[in-house]
C-alpha cells in the first residue's frame, strides 16, 4: 500500500503543479488538460477534432466548443480544415502554447528523465508496465461525469 499512497501523492503534486500553471496563465484546469491532450496527439502524429477532444476530456459538445473558443481566443490553438476531407475541422496547438507549457513543465520533465536514467532497461520496463496498468485501471474505473453515473441505474433520480 505504501507505493499506492506514494502514487496518489505524486498525482496530487502533479495536479497542484498543473493548477499553478493554469492560474499563472489565466486558464481553467480543463484548458491545461486540453492542451496536454492536443500535444500528446501531435506527438503521436494523430489528428484531433473537437469531438475527439471532448471525448478525451469528458465534455459535451457545448462545453467542448466553449473550451476550444476560449483556447483559440487566447492564441493557444487554431482550427484548421483537414487536408483529406475539407469538411473536417481539426484543432491544432499553437507553438506559443507549447513554449509556454515547456517553460513550466520542462524542468519537471527533465528531472523525471534524469531520475529514469538511474534505472536499467528492465527496471524502466517494470515501471512503464506498472504506470500503464494504473492508468488503464483509472480509465476503466467508471464514469467521471455525474450524468454518466445515472446511466443504467433505474433508481437514480435526476434533480429538478
Amino acid at each position: 500500500m505504501e507505493i499506492v499512497h506514494l502514487l496518489r501523492a505524486v498525482a496530487v503534486e502533479l495536479g497542484l503543479h498543473s493548477a499553478r500553471f493554469a492560474d499563472r496563465n489565466g486558464m481553467h484546469p480543463t484548458d491545461v488538460r486540453a492542451l496536454i491532450a492536443l500535444m500528446d496527439a501531435r506527438r503521436a502524429g494523430e489528428e484531433m477534432t473537437a469531438g475527439r477532444l471532448g471525448v478525451a476530456l469528458g465534455l459535451n459538445s457545448a462545453g467542448t466548443t466553449a473550451l476550444v473558443d476560449r483556447l483559440e481566443r487566447a492564441g493557444h490553438v487554431r482550427r484548421v480544415r483537414a487536408e483529406r476531407d475539407r469538411r473536417r475541422v481539426l484543432i491544432e496547438v499553437e507553438e506559443r502554447a507549447v513554449e509556454l507549457g515547456w517553460a513550466s513543465f520542462g524542468p519537471l520533465i527533465e528531472r523525471s528523465v534524469e531520475l529514469l536514467r538511474g534505472y536499467d532497461d528492465q527496471q524502466r520496463a517494470v515501471i512503464r508496465e506498472f504506470l500503464d496498468g494504473v492508468r488503464n485501471a483509472a480509465a476503466e474505473s467508471g464514469p467521471t461525469r455525474p450524468e454518466d453515473a445515472s446511466q443504467g441505474d433505474p433508481h437514480h433520480k435526476t434533480p429538478r
